[in-house]
């Protein structure tokens, strides 16, 4: 499992729309986006509003908590840094705010995971400025 090993997996790039959320994991905090104008939540950051074209968007805290939505075990998977962990779990994961995240579930066996599963965030060290958000059991 990533949490205690090396990061092996290639590290997260970084543009200026990614950068406040990035900042945010690297602190411990979840953030998504949420349109001013009709205050819609979305996930993955961009420059407007998915749901009604507005620029007026803004990073806000979520909560870090959801359910699993839904799962899939990989078992195979040459790519480098990824090959090393299989088996692993790649979910979509329903925030409490409404978004759908694709992420990692750490913490507990594969076999453990279930659709409708409570969730909550966790944060991997990839380096000592990059911070990647997983999910885990809710405790």
């Amino acid at each position: 499992m990533t949490t205690q090993q090396e990061w092996k997996r290639p590290i997260p790039e970084i543009t200026g729309e990614t950068r406040p959320f990035w900042e945010a994991a690297r602190r411990g905090e979840y953030l998504i986006q949420q349109c001013e104008d009709c205050g819609q939540h979305q996930w993955y950051p961009r420059g407007f509003c998915a749901h009604c074209w507005s620029r007026r968007i803004r990073y806000v805290k979520a909560t870090g908590r959801g359910t699993v939505w839904t799962f899939t075990i990989t078992y195979q998977n040459r790519t480098p840094g990824f090959a090393e962990e299989v088996p692993y779990v790649l979910a979509l994961v329903e925030l409490e705010e409404g978004v759908k995240v694709f992420t990692n579930i750490i913490g507990c066996r594969p076999q453990e995971v279930r659709m409708g599963m409570p969730v909550e965030v966790t944060f991997v060290p990839a380096t000592p400025q990059v911070h990647v958000p997983m999910f885990r059991p809710a405790r």
